[in-house]
């Protein structure tokens, strides 16, 4: 009996990766990551060619058994039928109304219901409570915080979109407060000089007051964010992810005391995953154990 193995594939706005995870284990396979960029912006042919490139890349060293294909893709799409509803963003424009998940299964020689579609922000999740930070955790809520608000909830072991990013918050939407824009333009009001982005104010963070200001009232900000949601969802544990997370310990003070102040105890957790949750979690779609 061969051990269950399937691809995960991440697919964003300028790239692909795809890697071999065995489900068993619950890991990726060494050495079996693939990634290409892509240029969205390209017709049908040249980003799906580019698709298929990888994806027999990543199975080359797979000679039998069925391929299974789990694919992290970006929203709008109907991940059920695995067809592309993407059309006033920058990107993947020539898809709108496509069957992908029928086109990969042609080009690539696999029955379509081998191959699985999940939003990229819950494959994320998906992955961290399928083997990473959030392991054995029931009612989860997954941020990722960069340049734009990814969020997602896994309720009952499935993850999904919570599309929570042009949520109503504070004099805008959440987005405006929650993601790296947010940053340079504060420390910008604060201290009147302009970063590239949160690494460089990580930087200066414990000589320069204003950083430190505005990683505090980050904290907060994200605080009053997360009550109203822990509360209505019952969440227990937040993963949180994205480029920011790597500044978690510059406003997890802030964080952890606003929500304390607030009787909240769910835990605040960064993602074990990293890079890698999107494709686990995607990889997992494919695990029949778990449908």
């Amino acid at each position: 009996m061969e051990k269950p193995v399937a691809l995960g594939v991440d697919i964003g706005g300028s790239h692909i990766t795809a890697a071999l995870v065995d489900l068993e284990t619950r890991t990726l396979l060494k050495n079996s990551i693939k990634r290409s960029p892509v240029n969205s912006q390209e017709n049908k042919e040249v980003i799906l060619s580019a698709w298929c490139d990888i994806i027999n890349n990543a199975f080359q060293d797979i000679k039998n058994g069925n391929r299974n294909v789990g694919i992290a893709m970006p929203g709008p799409f109907n991940y059920k039928e695995g067809i592309s509803l993407i059309k006033d963003q920058e990107k993947f424009k020539s898809l709108y109304q496509v069957n992908v998940k029928e086109e990969l299964a042609k080009r690539l020689d696999i029955a379509a219901e081998n191959i699985h579609f999940i939003n990229d922000a819950a494959g994320f999740l998906q992955g961290e409570v399928f083997a990473g930070a959030a392991k054995g955790n029931v009612n989860v809520l997954g941020l990722t915080l960069g340049t734009g608000l990814g969020s997602s909830l896994c309720l009952n072991d499935k993850a999904y979109d919570a599309d929570l990013w042009n949520s109503s918050f504070l004099d805008g939407i959440a987005e405006d407060y929650l993601s790296t824009r947010w940053f340079v333009k504060r420390f910008k009001q604060l201290s009147g000089e302009d970063v590239e982005g949160v690494k460089e104010l990580v930087g200066i963070v414990e000589s320069n007051h204003f950083a430190t200001m505005v990683f505090m009232e980050f904290g907060y900000n994200l605080a009053q964010f997360l009550i109203p949601v822990i509360k209505k969802y019952k969440i227990n544990t937040v993963i949180v992810g994205g480029n920011i997370a790597q500044s978690f310990s510059a406003f997890a003070p802030e964080l952890t005391a606003t929500l304390k102040g607030n009787g909240i105890d769910a835990e605040i957790k960064i993602s074990e995953l990293k890079e890698h949750a999107a494709l686990i979690g995607a990889a997992s779609c494919c695990d029949l154990s778990l449908t």
